[in-house]
């Protein structure tokens, strides 16, 4: 399971809409379902969400994060 962002369309605010997302096969093809919706979720506190309910180590994705957004905030 993984967490799945989409970026706001509108871009008025900063910001995804965010969803707990499981991918299985079915038919032969990869699908992802949807688990659970977490609704609007400001761009500071996605790191966080994603080393809860990614798989994996939550201190290595939380630090993986966080240094995206630290070297996105650098190439600005």
């Amino acid at each position: 399971m993984f967490v799945q962002c989409t970026l706001d369309n509108k871009g008025l605010r900063n910001g995804c809409y965010c969803a707990l997302v499981k991918s299985v096969v079915e038919n032969g093809r990869s699908v992802h379902k949807v688990q659970r919706t977490f609704g609007y979720v400001p761009n500071e506190r996605i790191p966080y969400l994603k080393a809860a309910f990614n798989d994996g180590d939550p201190a290595q994705i939380l630090s993986r994060e966080l240094a995206k957004i630290e070297n996105s905030d650098v190439k600005k």
